[in-house]
């Protein structure tokens, strides 16, 4: 018997042969795990996406191949735990993205052995699809406005918004370059001039999208504690639906004074790379919606047992879902929020029609509300020959995140 292999019995014959990542970048770079059986054509996938360090990430999947080769795809918990413990050091997002890919494909596996969507096996619908928030934003505060009407105009009633100013480090909005021209760095980006703004981009989009439309807002964790609770009193006046990321991950000890003294709701945990880390952010007190990189904290397995937290302590799920989330990982987001009371909002993406052709049975939105596939598994497959089309370059988000700096040069969270 192998060193890996458990001390029972498998019930039949199926096995585990192989597993491998596959990397595309159609849009961003994406990673994805396909795990093969010994049943002809019968194979899984899952979302193992970490952008900006890839190659890593599917460097640590062939490494835990030969952990899980001759194994029973059934054994999901044992499986996943066997590989999250195996390293000794654990958790982290590359680590953890690996064991996400694989852990989401062993789902998809099981969904199609019994011919049923993911969701069927987490419980079923409780709801008949998925309300999506968008983001809309402008170099100036009448464009942002100008494409959050054309979103509420598509059928969205949750939308982000964000808007540039000078230098380059603004987040979710283009910038302008030289905006400090008197300034030791030209191109920066200043907090004051942030926290003075921003309120501003919020009366407006009231005042002229009308009080039905729910409001959202990124601060891609950039503020001190108190400079959050200040932004957000600012901003009460114009019931935000919340307010994500208010300070630092290493500040997250911070974040249940920063939600008690705010009146805006307050949403954060993308960054986490760890199942314990986001159970304690819930269970401080530190958030009311839990906003997770499911892949980051290792796949669907641990993203269940932490949206049940969630339905225990009256905290609200927001799932990290941009495009650097591949159909697949979104997919395993949809299946969490059509199965659980405890769903807040769902972070959408339209993928350019490139990602549709690589992985057919994308669903697309239509109105402000996404369905998952109802097709057995994930419903999603992944065309490999198209994929190998669009190889993946490195540094793409380092090159950006290296020079968001303050204006004086120093270094700012990106």
């Amino acid at each position: 018997m192998s060193d890996y292999l458990p001390p029972w019995a498998p019930r039949d014959g199926l096995r585990i042969t192989g597993v491998r990542p596959i990397v595309t970048a159609p849009d961003v770079t994406l990673v994805v795990v396909r795990v093969e059986t010994n049943e002809p054509g019968l194979y899984g996938l899952g979302c193992a996406t970490f952008t900006q360090r890839f190659e890593a990430v599917a460097a640590a999947v062939e490494h835990l191949a030969p952990l899980v080769v001759g194994r029973h795809p059934g054994d999901i918990e044992d499986i996943t735990r066997m590989v999250h413990l195996s390293g000794y050091w654990r958790n982290g997002p590359v680590l953890n993205n690996a064991l996400s890919g694989l852990d989401m494909a062993l789902w998809d596996i099981l969904g199609k052995r019994l011919g049923v969507p993911v969701y069927e096996l987490l419980g079923g619908r409780v709801r008949g699809a998925v309300p999506l928030y968008t983001h809309a934003s402008g170099a100036t505060i009448d464009e942002t406005i100008a494409q959050a009407r054309s979103l509420v105009d598509a059928g969205y009633r949750h939308i982000r918004l964000q808007t540039g100013g000078p230098g380059l480090g603004t987040y979710g909005a283009p910038g302008t370059p030289g905006g400090y021209p008197r300034a030791p760095y030209p191109d920066g980006w200043d907090v004051q001039r942030y926290l003075a703004v921003t309120p501003e981009l919020f009366a407006r989009a009231r005042a002229e999208l009308g009080a039905e439309v729910s409001l959202l807002h990124d601060v891609h964790s950039r503020l001190t504690p108190k400079q959050a609770i200040a932004l957000c009193r600012a901003l009460e006046p114009y019931r935000l639906f919340f307010v994500e990321d208010p300070v630092a991950p290493e500040h997250y000890d911070r974040l249940p004074e920063v939600r008690a003294a705010s009146p805006v709701p307050i949403a954060a945990g993308e960054q986490l790379g760890s199942v314990a880390e986001a159970a304690r952010l819930v269970t401080s007190g530190g958030v009311d919606l839990l906003r997770l990189h499911v892949s980051a904290v290792g796949g669907l397995t641990p993203a269940r047992k932490l949206t049940a937290l969630c339905e225990l302590t009256g905290t609200q799920t927001a799932w990290h879902g941009p495009a650097d989330v591949s159909p697949i990982g979104q997919a395993a987001n949809l299946a969490l929020d059509m199965t659980t009371s405890a769903f807040g909002i769902q972070e959408g993406h339209a993928y350019p029609d490139v990602v549709h052709e690589i992985f057919p049975g994308t669903p697309r939105a239509r109105d402000g509300y996404v369905e998952p596939p109802h097709a057995p598994g994930w419903g999603i497959d992944i065309d490999e020959e198209q994929a190998a089309k669009h190889p993946p370059k490195r540094y793409g988000h380092e090159r950006w995140a290296t020079r968001v700096r303050r204006p004086d040069g120093a270094i700012e969270s990106p």
